[in-house]
């Protein structure tokens, strides 16, 4: 789940392999340019971890951060399934 600590809004995915986590982010980041809200991110191997904040906004936690996080929360579901 979505943990919102130091202004940001943190979460950490864990698949089995980088191309797996890979391929998440790929499609991160086709929702992130769509609703022009790119996060900060890192990938070491099959881990992908986020840090949401909105820079304009002074570095808080926003709605844009919110949906963003809900989009990502969608997609995971839908590779679940």
């Amino acid at each position: 789940m979505w943990q919102e600590e130091n202004n940001q809004l943190t979460r950490i995915f864990v698949f089995r392999d980088f191309s797996e986590a890979f391929a998440f982010m790929t499609r991160v980041a086709l929702i992130a340019e769509k609703m022009d809200h790119h996060p900060e991110w890192t990938n070491t191997y099959n881990k992908v971890t986020f840090r949401l904040s909105t820079h304009d906004a002074g570095n808080t936690v926003t709605d844009k951060d919110r949906q963003l996080a809900e989009a990502i929360d969608q997609l995971i579901e839908r590779l679940s399934d």
